[in-house]
């Protein structure tokens, strides 16, 4: 089997721009998918998500120009020869150009072993709990008919991305915590905090008993980290989204820097470096808590690395759904058990409705069997 022909969509699907922290603007979340093309008539599909301000991502589509022409006529199952082939040479390249042709990969892999993903990596398990993953709401009361609604449909767990202003945060934990006294409850700050007030919210979020505290500093402050970790007892994690390769990833780890460790397919270089992440943190005696926000192919990949290991312990649920569902015929919602199941088909296991995707391009172009970029043809 060989490769035959790549094409690259930027989707610019939103309706409305959300935004994280009070301080900056609405962003873009762009929705970047590969397809890989097989002469056999296998097709493998994957994506990545990405968060612009004032348009949309093309950077790392772009930065798959000079690496498709290098997978034409490889033979798609070779994935760890092709990662050694396109690996960063002389400057670096955006993370999500690498996960998207090994995500790519996978998916075919998994159509020609005609099973899902998460069973080729070790398949340890078919289902795991939910968390439902806000954006940023106007007010207290927002966030509490959020929290009741997520109850009303199953989930047992929330996790509140906020002002980033550690008072006015602080304000919101108490308030969730009196109305939700049994709900898991868990506080992002976005990188946003200094050192002392990440201490000093680390220390009532322990006291309100919330399962976790999210990115209060920049990933790389390993000191600061530390500090805070040592500190207190809630489990205190990075985003996921600073900390590019294993080395740097496996030193945090070494080093005790964070109580558990964070990371994302996307922004670790894909599906294969992400198990690698996981194994690495298993090891070590970390869970590994995978983000999983995004859109449809986005999270699947994410869950699929979730479901071959035991040290996550939760699927990040992205909240509004329907956004991250455009143009999508399967797509993944939490039971009312609050658990995610595996996807049951081969692969990735996520069919595209391409008639209404091809709606919403807003950049494309493809990589011909003689190794020529050009338009995608309709």
């Amino acid at each position: 089997m060989k490769i035959k022909k790549i094409e690259v969509y930027v989707i610019g699907p939103e309706e409305r721009h959300y935004t994280w922290s009070e301080d900056i603007p609405e962003v873009y979340q762009t929705n970047t998918i590969i397809r890989i093309f097989t002469d056999e008539n296998i097709i493998g599909e994957a994506a990545v998500w990405n968060a612009t301000y004032f348009e949309y991502d093309k950077y790392t589509a772009e930065s798959l120009r000079h690496l498709l022409p290098i997978l034409i006529n490889k033979d798609p199952i070779d994935r760890e020869a092709i990662l050694y082939d396109i690996r960063p040479r002389v400057f670096p390249q955006p993370p999500g150009a690498q996960a998207l042709i090994d995500n790519g990969l996978w998916d075919i892999f998994g159509k020609v072993s005609n099973l899902p993903i998460y069973k080729l990596l070790g398949g340890r398990r078919d289902k795991i709990k939910s968390y439902a993953s806000t954006v940023m709401y106007d007010t207290i009361d927002e966030y509490l008919q959020v929290v009741e609604k997520m109850k009303n449909e199953g989930f047992s767990a929330v996790k509140f991305h906020t002002w980033c202003i550690p008072e006015k945060d602080l304000e919101l934990a108490k308030a969730a915590r009196k109305a939700f006294p049994n709900m898991s409850l868990m506080l992002d700050a976005e990188n946003n905090y200094d050192l002392e007030n990440s201490l000093r919210i680390a220390k009532e979020l322990d006291k309100l008993d919330f399962t976790w505290f999210e990115a209060p500093l920049p990933d790389y402050d390993f000191v600061g980290y530390k500090k805070i970790t040592e500190s207190v007892g809630i489990k205190v994690l990075p985003s996921g989204n600073w900390i590019t390769d294993l080395q740097r990833f496996s030193d945090a780890l070494n080093n005790k820097v964070w109580s558990a460790a964070r990371t994302d397919m996307a922004m670790i270089g894909g599906i294969t470096n992400g198990k690698k992440a996981m194994d690495i943190s298993s090891i070590n005696g970390f869970d590994c808590e995978i983000m999983s926000w995004g859109y449809t192919l986005v999270s699947a990949a994410n869950l699929h690395l979730m479901l071959s290991s035991d040290n996550c312990t939760y699927y990040e649920q992205p909240l509004p759904y329907e956004m991250f569902e455009y143009g999508m015929h399967d797509i993944l919602r939490t039971n009312k058990d609050g658990f995610m199941y595996a996807p049951i088909k081969p692969g990735l296991g996520m069919e595209v409705n391409w008639e209404l995707m091809k709606k919403r391009v807003i950049h494309s172009f493809s990589c011909d069997e003689n190794k020529k970029i050009g338009f995608v043809h309709s």
